[in-house]
């Protein structure tokens, strides 16, 4: 009688493998796979952690810039002098969208391990995130729950959240996007590898105990679009800050030792990620034993081991005879320390659970996954969003209520309801709080800082993938230089559609080949990213949202700059042109609901030399404030200057001449490469000496002071606004839907 068949169709379908990928298993293994395999195969397949439709072009993103650069298993840096400083970003869209406090919390979570396991300290968080509109009492559910989750997380583990950004807009009701950034500082030479090497070393789980939380999240959850009435749940993990706050510490002593060869995180794919993945970066093999991992639950099935995605745990390999003392540190901090296996010479992962082999492979089948070239076309709906023409909107009468709405507006409205509940100043190193263009955090013991942001504007992105993705490399680097920084180095957190759909995958190659174009030009290497695919839903896929993590240096901390005026009768001058662009803006989409046209253009040359002049303006001291132009256009960066900074508020009066174009054109339109700046005027002569030598255009426009926005148009009055008519607005667009 022939043996019956174990495995099914609707087995390996279940986990998100295909017919030719099962096949491509049997081939390799030369029998049907067992159960544990068939698990282990699926999630390190899969896209979360594979990348078999992306990793082509991921290759190229550029890996050399103005800095030394470091790119390692689960996250990159650059070297500035002796110091190495580690970020990374990644998605937790599909958990924050099923369970938002936990989905957010343990994307906050993962992103800290990631940046400690590489040997650094973390000592910043940022979020950049994605919801559908808040009139939709799910949305405000969503957005309430991530903001908590990532509150209840980054404060309870000692890492202050410094900044981020949030755009609302219906394109996400479905699938929001909860995107975590942390970056961290070690010396050089303190920095660890995600390796297993040398033969009889042994393999060490260290952390919490394992249980059934987040069972197939990379493979059945990330790797798959949401559908009429999902309930993922149980795919969903579990995370608890204060285990993690003990496992940065033990993390941290037991690295002292130098008794650790390479440790890993137990991320996406938990134990077959980081067994398969350390003994590939090593060149071995490893042989674990699932019957040593602590567990908190009862009855869990070898393949529920290896796919167990539990939270604030991870792999370490030790020099042998070592162990006792490691396993001593973790036990020191309430945590599991244990050897559960060893490396190898044999270049295969065995997987053994009470004496029975439940899976044996080769290791670079599992790292190895089979790669796609997706076939790609232009979406439809492009000719169609072109065929908008400024000129079938009529201008508004009343420019005062357009501002106000604007400043009301979700997206550009005062973020404060939601950054006050982190906690930004723990560790005090941040000198520069959230609510300006960028962070920026001290350098302890040097003179330095670092700024750090994050981008994209996924509307943009929409309209056109080439040019939005430009622009969010470009704008994450603007910011930058408006503290005073160089940019330095880029992570990136690629949120897109179906892959296996032709014209998602033609939006994420426009996108990803333009972004490794702008990094270019701007000499901005991308150290480490995360791709997440799948982002749909009955209603649709999200906005292609290519979204860019940012750090620059600062060389004197004392001379970095903020967004606000400072003082009355300083000048105000535009670095940059206004040009006739209203595609993508903020204003036609929430003036006249229009999301239609081109994006605005982005000339890299440009953008370049006035990134060039702001610097160096800022470097002489010859200017007070600096902020770009983005989401609003021109009055609404100049309005935000005048009222960003509580308590020291400032108005401003601005007279422009004839402008030889629409007025909403100018004064909201989104054009790329302009910065508002504002200098003494003892300053004015070198502040257009100093733009003039890097061929950017600086116009003065106006002063600083009174308690109103005043704007003139050929001596005109367009805009007449009080402060507090401003700040109530601008203050009050979020909380009206949250409080």
């Amino acid at each position: 009688m022939a043996k019956k068949k174990m495995i099914t169709k609707d087995i390996y379908r279940a986990l998100g493998l295909r017919d030719d990928e099962y096949e491509r298993i049997l081939k390799i293994l030369g029998r049907e796979p067992t159960k544990t395999e068939l698990a282990m195969f699926s999630v390190e397949w899969s896209e979360h952690c594979g990348y078999p439709r992306s990793r082509k072009y991921l290759k190229l993103l550029p890996r050399k810039g103005r800095y030394e650069v470091l790119v390692g298993e689960d996250a990159g840096g650059i070297v500035v002098g002796d110091t190495a400083i580690i970020f990374k970003m990644e998605s937790h869209n599909h958990p924050s969208q099923v369970e938002p406090k936990q989905g957010a919390a343990t994307g906050v979570g993962g992103i800290i391990r990631d940046i400690f396991t590489s040997g650094a300290r973390p000592v910043a968080s940022l979020n950049s995130l994605r919801f559908g509109e808040l009139t939709d009492p799910y949305t405000r559910y969503l957005l309430r729950g991530v903001v908590d989750g990532i509150q209840f997380y980054g404060n309870c583990i000692g890492v202050p959240t410094v900044g981020g950004e949030i755009y609302f807009d219906d394109a996400y009701q479905g699938n929001c996007l909860v995107n975590a950034m942390s970056l961290g500082i070690a010396k050089r030479e303190d920095l660890a590898r995600a390796v297993a090497q040398g033969t009889g070393n042994p393999i060490m789980y260290v952390g919490s105990k394992t249980g059934r939380d987040g069972i197939g999240g990379c493979s059945v959850l990330a790797s798959a679009e949401f559908g009429e009435g999902d309930a993922k749940r149980p795919t969903v993990q579990i995370g608890d800050p204060f285990t993690e706050k003990c496992l940065i510490e033990a993390t941290m002593e037991a690295l002292k030792t130098g008794y650790i060869v390479g440790i890993k995180d137990m991320g996406a794919a938990g134990l077959t990620c980081s067994s398969s993945e350390m003994a590939s970066a090593g060149g071995c093999g490893m042989e674990i034993d699932i019957s040593k991992v602590p567990r908190r639950e009862e009855g869990m099935e070898p393949w529920e081991v290896m796919m167990s995605e539990s939270q604030e745990r991870m792999l370490v390999c030790v020099k042998k005879g070592k162990e006792e003392e490691v396993a001593e540190i973790f036990k020191r901090w309430d945590l599991e320390g244990v050897v559960i296996g060893y490396a190898t010479d044999d270049k295969k992962v065995r997987v053994l659970h009470e004496g029975e082999v439940v899976a044996e492979m080769p290791t670079a089948c599992l790292t190895d996954p089979p790669l796609y070239d997706m076939p790609y076309e232009e979406p439809a709906y492009i000719k169609e969003v072109r065929r908008f023409k400024p000129s079938n909107i009529k201008e508004p009468s009343d420019y005062n209520k357009v501002l106000l709405d604007l400043l009301a507006s979700p997206t550009i409205t005062n973020k404060a309801w939601v950054y006050e509940q982190y906690d930004h100043m723990v560790q005090v190193n941040t000198a520069v709080y959230p609510g300006s263009d960028a962070a920026v955090l001290r350098l302890k013991g040097s003179k330095r800082g670092i700024a750090v942001t994050t981008d994209c504007n996924g509307l943009y992105c929409y309209l056109n993938p080439r040019v939005g993705a430009r622009i969010a490399v470009a704008e994450a680097a603007r910011n930058l230089v408006c503290t005073g920084a160089h940019p330095a180095g880029a992570t990136d957190c690629l949120n897109f559609g179906n892959p296996e759909k032709p014209d998602r995958f033609w939006q994420f190659k426009n996108c990803v080949e333009s972004l490794a174009e702008a990094c270019e030009y701007l000499n901005i290497p991308v150290v480490s990213g995360n791709v997440s695919f799948y982002n749909e839903s009955p209603n649709g896929p999200i906005f292609p949202t290519p979204t860019i993590g940012m750090i620059g240096i600062i060389e004197d901390i004392d001379k970095r700059c903020t967004a606000n005026f400072k003082d009355d009768g300083d000048l105000l001058f535009l670095l940059g042109e206004c040009k006739d662009e209203l595609g993508g803006s903020e204003y036609l989409k929430r003036i006249h609901g229009v999301k239609a046209g081109d994006a605005p253009e982005c000339d890299l040359e440009i953008e370049k030399r006035l990134q060039e002049a702001c610097l160096e303006l800022i470097d002489k001291g010859a200017i007070k404030s600096a902020h770009d132009c983005s989401e609003g256009g021109l009055v609404v960066a100049i309005a935000e200057s005048c009222i960003s900074s509580e308590g020291e508020e400032k108005g401003a009066a601005i007279s422009v001449p004839e402008i030889g174009f629409r007025k909403d054109s100018y004064l909201f339109g989104e054009t790329q490469s302009r910065i508002v700046i504002s200098c003494s005027p003892r300053e004015r002569e070198r502040v257009k000496k100093i733009a003039s030598s890097h061929k950017i255009i600086a116009s003065e426009f106006g002063k600083v002071g009174g308690d109103s926005l005043t704007f003139e148009i050929s001596d005109k009055k367009v805009i007449n606004i009080a402060l507090k008519d401003l700040i109530k607005a601008w203050r009050g667009g979020l909380k009206k839907y949250v409080s």
